[in-house]
């Protein structure tokens, strides 16, 4: 009877339901490659359906773990007991649904892969499962296992269907994540030793039984895992690597999910159960913000590859992300939960125009364009849209994230100084800089190489693609209401722990 309520509550649909796919794709012959197109599709798009149904169960107003799915699992000794514990607030809801809308657009823009598709579409499938236990884990060993679950169908994806620098991108991207993991292990290890649980909710009702002192310590082990996947500077090196080398689809899955699985950690994790330990953190994390975000910037200006400066922008945005958690408050975690999302959609479909025209010229040298506009109307219209939503612009998804981060830092009473705004501002006018000058090399101006004369604008298949993207873009920008409800008061009920550990050390 309790297996039967496991596989038929929805949160457990959600997060397996992409398994279907893998097991029909088994069973699928390896040359009928738009079956399995057309499979993993299919698989995807039932995910997202499924993710809608989550959601209208989901009771925006109550702060607690809702749809919770919790079953003993793994027995050690008398005292340790591992649950499968699944279970939704409003911050993890977001972020699963950004997963299941991501992923589909992801494999149909991946239909003009050639080589072993039945392969690649397993691996997407596989991510998606990982990916998503991340975010509905409440066991902190289940989390642990779905964390390093994820990295292997990238790290094949990157190796595997990558370009000519694959294998090395693949194993640095592979080896900084593991290596934080272990610190994360350890810490995690420390808790189920201590507190005789593994168990997130409990740990959470419990967290002042930790000393600040061995707080310090497991907010740091967690905090290094973490911080190399969002990548927080200066532990972004295996980034750049990683975007340039993987397919299309890999890069917008990379910037659109993986990295947030480090912010959603930070929020969960850090803040939630060190929050003695997140304040004493918070002014470096905020300074390392501060210097991410300028230096991404900076350095994405001096890019010749277009798909490169993409990622070192990635750097630069998801700055914003961890100085809006660090603030500590409702308007900076809002803004932060919000720009994940917005950076998913923003920065995929970057990725995926640029994969448009790299099919068409196979190159990515910025030099090697110049007035597309007039080639193809419809690519340069798009890549606007897009190109002013990366950098803020008012009216489009990322000025809104961007508004309330910043709005929460300069109020924030743990960074206690409006000079982490101050230089954080100055990010928003270098994306400007970058994005602009990106588009003019790109789009504007004379076609200054007669190679791309002949270039096709976009076809039914990649319009489709990239619109659901751009209505995003619009909705989040012109009325992000929902998505600020569906959070505030899971954000709340944190912020006020928090404001107890503020208030408890004096500051």
């Amino acid at each position: 009877m309790m297996f039967l309520q496991v596989i038929t509550s929805t949160l457990f649909a959600v997060t397996f339901s992409p398994l279907i796919g893998v097991v029909a794709l088994l069973f699928t012959p390896a040359d009928r490659k738009d079956t399995a197109r057309w499979i993993a599709f299919s698989s995807s798009l039932v995910t997202f359906v499924l993710s809608l149904l989550m959601l209208s169960q989901v009771d925006s107003s109550n702060a607690n773990m809702q749809l919770e799915v919790l079953v003993p699992w793994v027995q050690v000794g008398t005292h340790w007991s591992i649950n499968f514990h699944l279970g939704v607030d409003g911050i993890s809801t977001l972020m699963i649904l950004l997963t299941t809308f991501l992923v589909p657009i992801a494999i149909w823009a991946s239909f003009s892969v050639e080589e072993r598709v039945k392969e690649y579409m397993i691996f997407f499938l596989l991510l998606e499962v990982g990916m998503l236990g991340v975010f509905v884990s409440l066991d902190l060993f289940l989390f642990y296992i779905f964390w390093e679950f994820s990295l292997v169908p990238m790290y094949m994806l990157i190796g595997i269907w990558g370009g000519k620098r694959r294998l090395y991108a693949a194993v640095k991207f592979f080896l900084y994540t593991m290596a934080g993991s272990i610190l994360m292990l350890l810490a995690i290890l420390w808790l189920g030793n201590n507190l005789k649980s593994f168990d997130y909710v409990e740990i959470l009702a419990r967290y002042q039984e930790i000393a600040p002192a061995v707080q310090m310590w497991l907010f740091a082990g967690f905090a290094l895992a973490f911080c190399i996947k969002v990548p927080l500077w200066p532990l972004h090196s295996w980034l750049p690597d990683a975007h340039v080398e993987a397919p299309t689809a890999g890069s917008v899955i990379l910037a659109g999910v993986l990295l947030k699985l480090g912010t959603y950690g930070i929020l969960r994790f850090n803040l939630a159960l060190f929050p003695d330990a997140a304040r004493q953190f918070a002014p470096l994390i905020a300074t390392l913000a501060v210097i991410g975000i300028i230096y991404g910037a900076v350095v994405s200006f001096a890019q010749k590859d277009v798909k490169k400066l993409v990622a070192y922008s990635s750097v630069s945005h998801l700055g914003f992300v961890m100085l809006g958690l660090v603030a500590m408050n409702d308007q900076g975690i809002e803004g932060a939960v919000l720009q994940m999302i917005n950076h998913g959609i923003s920065t995929g479909a970057l990725f995926l125009l640029i994969g448009m025209i790299y099919e068409r010229r196979h190159t990515r040298e910025l030099s090697e364009f110049g007035g597309l506009w007039k080639v193809m109307p419809i690519y340069g219209a798009l890549s606007l849209i897009v190109s002013l939503s990366s950098m803020g612009l008012p009216g489009l998804n990322g000025f809104v994230g961007e508004f309330t981060i910043l709005l929460g830092a300069f109020g924030s009473h743990v960074l206690a100084s409006p000079l982490y705004t101050v230089f954080a501002t100055t990010g928003v006018i270098l994306a400007a800089v970058y994005m602009l000058w990106m588009f003019q090399k790109m789009f504007l101006g004379p076609v200054t190489n007669p190679e791309n004369n002949h270039l096709k604008d976009l076809n039914w298949r990649e319009i489709a693609v990239i619109v659901p993207l751009i209505v995003m873009i619009f909705f989040i920008g012109l009325y992000p209401k929902p998505f600020f409800d569906l959070m505030h008061a899971s954000v709340h009920q944190m912020t006020a722990v928090l404001d107890v550990a503020v208030h408890a050390t004096g500051h």
